[in-house]
């Protein structure tokens, strides 16, 4: 099992937190999507899953069954399946949209642009949307807190630091498949007490699967308690990647 393969099955291990502690996306991204029948990948536990809805008719394709729980009682209009996308028999009607929020990265590298295209109708768009930590915020807490990474995780780089949104690439998979695709990008905070940050902390695979994760966590909470007044506010870079498949439309 290759470390992707194990890390995107962390999630499911405590649902509930995931549902509390993540992220959403900005209300704003979904003007920008449209279809009759959608695909979600990945939809966790259904914070875009619910959006969707409001456009049209939604199939989330969940890994984790615990997930997948949630996201049904979260949006309850839409069908989540359980599966793994990588490997999941395509439906012989195709979508107009296929989305994956915070997932894509989770899929197979080789596959996914093909198994996504073969999802679409010809003219159908993919929507790619990512997640990104950007400088910002508290930002004086976010240099002081790689201190705490660098005694605890030993992959940590030396001195790292956030990039400003405007560093982050606009990245979408090269392919045939798809036309160029257009970029719309969001950013925003969001304000964390102690508890809530460590409990964001808890939802990423590699705070997750660190072995010395306790005492890691043990160490930020004490840095925010005590140099930041139990608050702290991050930035977010929210990015959505459209395209349209490759083809003339249906």
């Amino acid at each position: 099992m290759t470390g992707r393969e194990r890390l995107r099955t962390t999630f499911g291990q405590d649902a509930v937190r995931y549902h509390r502690a993540r992220p959403t996306y900005p209300p704003e991204l979904f003007t920008r999507l449209s279809g009759r029948r959608i695909l979600e990948i990945g939809p966790g536990t259904g914070q875009a899953t619910l959006p969707l809805t409001a456009l049209g008719d939604v199939t989330a394709v969940e890994l984790s069954p615990r997930l997948a729980a949630l996201a049904r009682a979260h949006a309850p209009a839409a069908h989540v399946v359980v599966a793994d996308f990588d490997v999941w028999p395509l439906p012989a009607e195709p979508f107009d949209l296929v989305v994956s929020a915070t997932a894509f990265h989770w899929l197979d590298p080789a596959t996914r642009m093909s198994r996504c295209a073969a999802a679409l109708r010809p003219g159908g768009s993919l929507a790619v949307i990512s997640t990104h930590h950007v400088a910002g915020g508290t930002e004086q807490f976010f240099a002081d807190v790689q201190e705490c990474y660098e005694r605890w995780d030993p992959a940590t780089p030396p001195g790292l630091r956030l990039s400003a949104a405007d560093d982050v690439p606009r990245e979408f998979d090269d392919s045939d498949l798809f036309e160029e695709p257009r970029f719309h990008r969001y950013e925003w905070e969001q304000t964390y007490d102690t508890d809530s940050y460590v409990d964001l902390l808890l939802t990423y695979s590699n705070h997750i699967a660190l072995p010395t994760r306790d005492r890691l966590l043990a160490d930020i909470r004490e840095l925010v308690d005590e140099r930041y007044g139990g608050r702290v506010t991050k930035r977010y870079l929210t990015q959505l990647a459209l395209a349209r498949r490759s083809g003339p439309p249906s």
